[in-house]
């Protein structure tokens, strides 16, 4: 064989080589999105994003050769921008609430949820501080904001069904929660549906919450998790796995109720100050433990199912999401196991 020949077949095999040894080094890079605010420049996130954001979480896979890319999601278009990154491919991960993915899922399956958050947040009915309203009853026929197509839309969908409202009573105003927030201190709007950040009204003297999750059935409490994108999870178990124990080892630790006070300070919504992310936490009818459950329970599976039907009949999507698609327990199951966490948290 000519040396040129033999140079050509050379050159062919380090570049056959070369682009083998490329794939596995971009397996070992998970890009993970979650709600973040710009804070002074800096990329802040919330929720329990921020614990595994500043946490040990990206340490854990870093000792098995994964690198965690952090994706920041603005608060106010977070849904349609992990949508729009599952949906091309340039994420893997997704850290959010249940609608939007629903959404994304009723189109074709392209996400499954692969670690449950548990009953992290609560939402909140606020009128104007001089509001005479006491219950939603009270709104009929007023003017309600409310950010169509986030998570706790649904919360808001069954205190209406539970009283036995629909939309159609209602003026709904379709804005994010910064702009419902301002509408109801400015007297735009009668009342506003929305999360924590409620506290921020009352605190300002321009609002009052008559209404909140805290006592109603746990699965109205806001869910989500850990979204893994299909072909990736089907692609790559190893690293699905990885990422999903890594995930309930920060878990665990923030639901044991010696860190609770750590967590606060130190890794709870940076976006609102301490006093307003304690009150998040108070008189609530799930325990401090429990609130941190990864378990696909009955509460979280009549959640999804009420979720996917509703979004479905209010016209939110065409098409009613597969919920044994959308869920996935596999991977919790085995973290539970391999972390020895089987018998921790109890189904609620």
């Amino acid at each position: 064989m000519r040396f040129n020949q033999i140079l050509g077949v050379a050159l062919v095999l380090m570049s056959g080589f070369s682009i083998q040894l490329q794939a596995a080094e971009e397996l070992k890079v998970v890009r993970i999105a979650s709600v973040a605010a710009n804070i002074a420049g800096k990329a802040v996130y919330t929720g329990s994003a921020s614990l595994v954001v500043n946490g040990t979480f990206s340490e854990d896979l870093r000792k098995q050769g994964i690198k965690v890319e952090w994706v920041p999601a603005a608060i106010a278009t977070v849904g349609p921008v992990i949508n729009e990154g599952f949906a091309s491919g340039k994420i893997d991960f997704g850290i959010y609430g249940d609608l939007p993915p629903i959404i994304l899922n009723s189109n074709k399956p392209t996400v499954r949820l692969v670690a449950p958050w548990g009953t992290t947040s609560n939402s909140y009915l606020v009128v104007p501080k001089n509001s005479t309203a006491k219950s939603i009853k009270d709104l009929k026929g007023k003017r309600i904001a409310l950010h169509r197509g986030r998570p706790w839309e649904i919360a808001f969908a069954n205190l209406l069904e539970a009283n036995g409202l629909s939309f159609n009573d209602f003026k709904i105003v379709n804005v994010n929660p910064q702009v419902g927030a301002a509408a109801l201190a400015s007297g735009t709007v009668d009342g506003f549906f929305s999360l924590f950040d409620s506290y921020i009204l009352e605190d300002r003297g321009v609002g009052k919450i008559i209404w909140s999750t805290k006592n109603a059935p746990v699965d109205w409490k806001l869910m989500g998790g850990v979204w893994g994108r299909n072909d990736f999870v089907n692609k790559n178990p190893d690293v699905t796995q990885a990422v999903v124990t890594a995930y309930l080892k920060s878990v665990h630790w923030v639901a044991q109720e010696q860190n609770k006070e750590t967590y606060i300070r130190e890794y709870s919504n940076k976006v609102y100050p301490e006093s307003v992310n304690r009150r998040e936490y108070e008189n609530d009818n799930v325990s401090w433990k429990q609130r941190w459950s990864p378990l696909y329970d009955a509460a979280l599976q009549e959640h999804y199912r009420r979720a996917v039907t509703y979004a479905k009949a209010s016209g939110l999507t065409r098409n009613e999401a597969d919920v044994n698609q959308l869920l996935d327990p596999s991977f919790v199951k085995r973290a539970l196991k391999d972390l020895k966490l089987e018998g921790f948290w109890a189904p609620n």
